[in-house]
């Protein structure tokens, strides 16, 4: 069984941080993946949010540069995403991708809503 599991969304006010955590299990290896993060908006379209790739090389949507950053750490499988400086524009369903070879997978979503 193949897994990609979430956590870390909920409500922060703007200006605050979250930090999203990916865990990948089963045959996926984040080693040998592109991992990204997605987040989608009520009504919007699924964009791209952050990818790394296996040789660590990062790319950021510009609506996120110098804010969000993607690490991995492979000993645990595991991706992160932190976001920092958050504005109410950030708000969606953030969703954690993989791509080992030719499979693609996703994870189930977590909701990050930026309030005041």
């Amino acid at each position: 069984q193949v897994q990609l599991v979430e956590s870390g969304g909920g409500l922060v006010q703007p200006g605050g941080s979250l930090r999203l955590s990916c865990v990948a299990s089963g045959s996926i290896f984040i080693s040998i993946s592109v991992m990204g993060w997605y987040r989608q908006a009520p009504g919007k379209q699924r964009e791209l949010v952050a990818t790394i790739n296996s040789g660590g090389v990062t790319n950021y949507a510009d609506s996120v540069k110098g804010r969000f950053t993607i690490a991995r750490v492979n000993a645990q499988n595991t991706v992160y995403l932190q976001m920092n400086s958050l504005e109410p524009e950030d708000t969606a369903v953030y969703y954690c991708n993989s791509r080992q070879m030719s499979r693609v997978y996703w994870g189930q979503g977590t909701q990050v809503t930026v309030s005041s």
